[in-house]
């Protein structure tokens, strides 16, 4: 068994999934699309640095692929912890190199789409439309733009000093020479806790929009939800070292950050709760597939959010880090959460992308029980494995377990 080839696998899976799914369609293509006609401009403010994005994302995706091809494949996991990383006596330095590069690329991308973004909603609005009655979906963006434009230098100096460390001798994170890998894990993780903020916020803002129109009632408590998602964002960029309860922090700071984690539940609450109003407010029934989408959304969501209040107590966490219960928490959240935003997306809107409907509702809702039953059915035991303590990123695991294996492989 080549126990190489499986962390490649996972590595580019993460990344891809990441940079080159959830962001270019949630952020970069629903906002490409509706950010000028949801705050009345005719269009983007940027139009051809909004094409050098677009045309940057395939070459940072090509680089990324590339990494496969490069000796033996980059099996660092998506976030390229040091020492495996910054080691030349690993398999491939090369594969780190190119993941690297097309990291910066992509984050160059993804800066100058955040700075169109804004100025359109700042300087090209259409004539009285204040900031005040924006739409939440317009908001949504807004705000992940900032929170992008906020941590994407973080970890762009991050992955520089990893090749400086793999390529130029410099020994930010070799600890022989005084160096310290933590360093590395704050300026990765103070990225990448908002980026998973960044993944998630515009599938609300599309959930939102969904919701609001398909019921034709306008959205329960509409400022609070605008609210809630500029606290999830302040409170979402400071909560970065609950991913690093292991790494032997002083209790201060794990009472903060397990603290200040848990806080977060409540505007998501909020929004929940608020979503719930909607439908209790309206005519409930499922009129169109998008309806069904954001149902299952919201159900999937919620039970993702609830294991993540779960793993921000610090020491529950020291138990159930790097299980399977992370990958079940993190799974339900994004390739629940955001994957079905993003096809809430694509059936609700395909008027305005394709010119006529491509597909009658009930195939589509077909689909779409289809791929819940198969992602609960993937997804859900995992909990059980995670309570089982069943590490993560391991290929191999002891035949006691085979039971949910088997469980998740049907899924």
């Amino acid at each position: 068994e080549n126990v190489n080839l499986y962390n490649m696998i996972f590595t580019i899976h993460g990344i891809i999934m990441i940079f080159f799914n959830i962001m270019p369609g949630l952020f970069g293509g629903f906002g490409n699309y509706f950010l000028p006609i949801l705050c009345g401009s005719p269009e983007l403010a940027y139009p051809r640095i909004n094409s050098i994005s677009l045309l940057l994302q395939p070459i940072a995706f090509i680089l990324v692929i590339l990494s496969t091809a490069a000796e033996f494949g980059g099996g660092t996991g998506w976030t390229l912890y040091p020492p495996l990383s910054t080691s030349l006596m690993s398999l491939s330095p090369v594969a780190v190199d190119v993941i690297i590069l097309g990291l910066l690329v992509s984050g160059i991308a993804s800066i100058m789409s955040s700075i169109n973004f804004i100025t359109t909603v700042m300087h090209l609005r259409a004539k009285g439309l204040t900031l005040g009655i924006l739409s939440v979906s317009t908001w949504s963006l807004i705000i992940t733009s900032m929170m992008l434009l906020l941590t994407l230098p973080v970890l762009t100096g991050g992955v520089l000093m990893l090749l400086s460390d793999l390529h130029f001798n410099t020994l930010f994170f070799d600890p022989t020479f005084a160096g310290d890998p933590i360093l590395y894990q704050h300026l990765f993780w103070f990225f990448g806790h908002p980026e998973v903020y960044i993944l998630i916020l515009p599938a609300f803002g599309v959930i939102s929009h969904v919701i609001s129109t398909n019921y034709c009632r306008s959205l329960f408590g509409n400022q609070s939800m605008i609210l809630a998602m500029g606290c999830i964002a302040i409170l979402g960029s400071i909560v970065w070292v609950h991913h690093m309860y292991t790494t032997g922090l002083e209790i201060d700071t794990r009472a903060f950050f397990t603290s200040t984690t848990i806080l977060i539940s409540i505007p998501t609450g909020t929004k929940v709760f608020n979503w719930i109003c909607t439908y209790m407010g309206s005519n409930f029934g499922i009129n169109h597939s998008s309806s069904l989408l954001s149902l299952l959304f919201i159900c999937t969501f919620t039970f993702g959010g609830t294991t993540g209040v779960i793993l921000g107590n610090a020491a529950i966490d020291i138990a159930l880090h790097d299980t399977y219960y992370v990958i079940a928490h993190f799974h339900f959240v994004l390739s629940i959460g955001a994957i079905i935003g993003l096809f809430t997306t694509i059936s609700a809107f395909q008027e305005n992308f394709f010119g006529k409907y491509l597909r009658e509702n009930s195939i589509i809702i077909l689909w779409s029980i289809l791929f819940f039953i198969g992602v609960i059915l993937t997804f859900l035991p995992m909990h059980f494995l995670g309570f089982n303590v069943m590490p993560r990123r391991i290929p191999d695991y002891p035949d006691a377990l085979n039971g949910w294996n088997m469980i998740c492989s049907l899924g």
